[in-house]
């Protein structure tokens, strides 16, 4: 069996100063569970705005969002300020799906196009069944671009059938 690296934790900031998981600061909250909104999924650079939600996590949309700009008046106190934290550089976790016929080097290859592409890996899952290999990874992107440009170098890797991102 070959080696795995495995990907070197992320460098965490004193607690003052680290955002949210997200890297989303949201005004008056520490780290509070935040999560991007389905309706109109944020990314850095957009101007975003935070919602309150029932179960006390806030949502992160764009300010120019139709559901909170169609806000009733009585919800809006819901709606906090947030920005993309200052950090290096505010990453999202995404998860993305490679799939190809297995064979030696495979990990490694797709592998080395991660750090060639500095991109930091939190989480690998491999699956090998019938000659078909399955492989998961939980990467952090700083923004749409640097994914959509990340699969289609994964599709040329040799073997690959499929790479995408898991919704």
């Amino acid at each position: 069996a070959m080696a795995v690296e495995t990907p070197k934790p992320i460098a965490h900031r004193p607690a003052a100063e680290r955002a949210s998981t997200t890297g989303i600061l949201v005004e008056g909250m520490g780290n509070l569970m935040t999560k991007v909104a389905k309706c109109c999924k944020p990314v850095p650079p957009d101007p975003i705005v935070g919602y309150v939600t029932c179960d006390r996590g806030i949502t992160i949309h764009r300010q120019n969002c139709s559901s909170m700009l169609r806000m009733p008046e009585n919800k809006r106190d819901r709606m906090l300020s947030a920005q993309w934290g200052s950090g290096k550089a505010a990453t999202l976790a995404v998860e993305v799906v490679v799939e190809s016929h297995d064979r030696q080097g495979l990990l490694r290859d797709v592998g080395d196009l991660f750090v060639k592409e500095k991109v930091n890996v939190i989480k690998v899952n491999s699956l090998s069944k019938n000659n078909q290999a399955q492989m998961r990874f939980t990467i952090e992107i700083v923004n749409m671009d640097q994914l959509t440009r990340l699969l289609a170098l994964i599709h040329q890797v040799s073997g690959v059938t499929a790479a995408r991102r898991r919704l």
